[in-house]
């Protein structure tokens, strides 16, 4: 790929659905649109494993606002990707057949593997080389990803604890009570005990967290007025914050939460769940404060097309 030419990457979320248009720069690639919009793919799939007709009509009408963004920049090379809720939907074909029709181009459901691989990159290419270990950790909709690893990918495994899921599994009344967040932990405990006989989640030096809930907590961790994505990313988080944000989160209402000035409206009603999961991470990895990454798997799949 050339310097100058123009790319374009398409996350399908279980809880948002995103577009970044980028142009390479001399090794660099410079974001000029990104789109983000609250899809929740992932609601009611965890009962019986089908997405809605709500659902499917929510992420056809935001494809097909991306397409109409898209015929305006005219991008050479293209790619948009699925992950954990297309994974598990037994009627994900009646989706993509219309979704593609609206978005123009194919749609990957890819593997936890390349999901994995690709949030890898996307944190990987911003940082420096390094022989040290490190775990990224990405809390999505659905699903939770552990990836372990120095330059490459190293172990890796996704595990069914995403924000929406745990919402909706747990957390049925806006303040949820004592029995609902212990049932809750011991859930995320548990699905975190099968990434680590997989993942040596204790061993690595640096702990990366990316996606939604982890810059939400770092902004709250950090009292930001309002979100700043600039002093968000590669900031680091005591570990003691993350517990006192999970906690605050988990007994303020919605209205409360809303009110934050750095909550982004699609985040409100999950944002307590997905902290827990946080919360519970850093306990199981004994990490004193992750480092909180505005590059994910958006950033990686813009990489894979611009290699």
């Amino acid at each position: 790929m050339q310097n100058g030419q123009l790319l374009a990457a398409i996350d399908l979320g279980s809880n948002s659905f995103r577009l970044e248009i980028g142009i390479l720069e001399h090794g660099h690639i410079r974001r000029v649109e990104y789109l983000k919009e609250t899809v929740r793919q992932g609601n009611g799939l965890d009962a019986d494993r089908m997405l809605s007709k709500e659902a499917m009509e929510r992420g056809w009408e935001c494809l097909a606002r991306f397409s109409e963004r898209l015929s305006g920049f005219q991008a050479k090379f293209v790619r948009a990707v699925a992950t954990q809720t297309l994974r598990e939907a037994k009627n994900r074909d009646v989706f993509l057949t219309q979704a593609e029709k609206l978005l123009g181009y194919p749609i990957e459901v890819i593997s936890g593997r390349e999901e994995a691989r690709l949030i890898y990159s996307g944190v990987a290419n911003l940082l420096p080389q390094s022989e040290e270990k490190r775990l990224v950790v990405d809390i999505g909709g659905g699903s939770t990803e552990f990836v372990l690893g120095t330059d490459k990918v190293e172990f890796a495994k996704s595990v069914n604890i995403g924000c929406v899921r745990m919402s909706e599994r747990h957390f049925t009344h806006d303040l949820p009570d004592s029995g609902q967040v212990a049932s809750a932990t011991e859930d995320i405990d548990e699905a975190i005990a099968q990434a680590a006989k997989l993942v040596p989640i204790t061993t690595a030096k640096t702990l990366i967290a990316v996606a939604g809930t982890a810059t939400t907590v770092a902004a709250a961790a950090l009292d930001l007025p309002t979100y700043d994505r600039y002093a968000i990313h590669l900031s680091r988080i005591p570990a003691e914050k993350v517990h006192s944000a999970s906690k605050m989160f988990l007994r303020s209402t919605q209205e409360e939460r809303a009110a934050l000035g750095y909550m982004h409206p699609g985040r409100v009603d999950v944002i307590s769940a997905g902290s827990l999961v946080l919360s519970r991470i850093m306990h199981a990895t004994g990490a004193t404060e992750f480092v909180a990454s505005e590059s994910d798997i958006l950033d990686g799949m813009a990489w894979s097309l611009a290699k």
